[in-house]
């Protein structure tokens, strides 16, 4: 005699798998981090004039999964009277036909130490006093294909201060 399967139980259990798996794959896309876009007229934030950068210079590496990471490094210094807390910066990436190719803001973070490796900080953690100095790095996990290579511009939109 033959045993029917019955495949009610195993049908239930795939079903609560992939309902499961659902809910997992929604919430992580609506908790990850969207890319902040600011329109390219955004007026400058007042304090900025007294945050002049300087010594811009580009590099990469490879990451985990095979792709590349482009890191800004470059210095910034504060010629005013206040003590700053935290900077907002907007980087315009341009084609070659001076366009827009990629527009993202993002927190200005100092280096805290360079080796064995670099580490990055908010400014919060070491507030920039007046008169001085401080290197930064900035950190792309992806370009436009469209950049024409060249440095980007980068713009300081808003300034923290105490």
């Amino acid at each position: 005699m033959a045993h029917e399967r019955n495949w009610l139980p195993l049908a239930i259990a795939a079903s609560v798998v992939l309902v499961v798996a659902a809910v997992a794959v929604l919430l992580l896309e609506h908790n990850k981090p969207t890319a902040i876009v600011t329109p390219i007229t955004a007026v400058s934030d007042v304090y900025a004039a007294s945050l002049p950068i300087s010594g811009l210079a580009m590099s990469e590496s490879a990451n985990l999964t095979g792709g590349k990471v482009t890191y800004i490094d470059g210095h910034i210094a504060n010629t005013g009277a206040r003590t700053v807390t935290g900077i907002t910066v907007q980087v315009l990436f341009r084609t070659f036909a001076h366009e827009v190719a990629q527009n993202q803001t993002m927190s200005l973070k100092f280096i805290r130490m360079r080796e064995p490796y670099v580490d990055v900080e908010p400014v919060s953690a070491a507030p920039l006093q007046p008169g001085g100095q401080q290197d930064f790095r900035l950190i792309f996990d992806a370009l436009s294909p469209d950049w024409d290579g060249a440095y980007p511009e980068i713009r300081v939109l808003h300034v923290e201060t105490k």
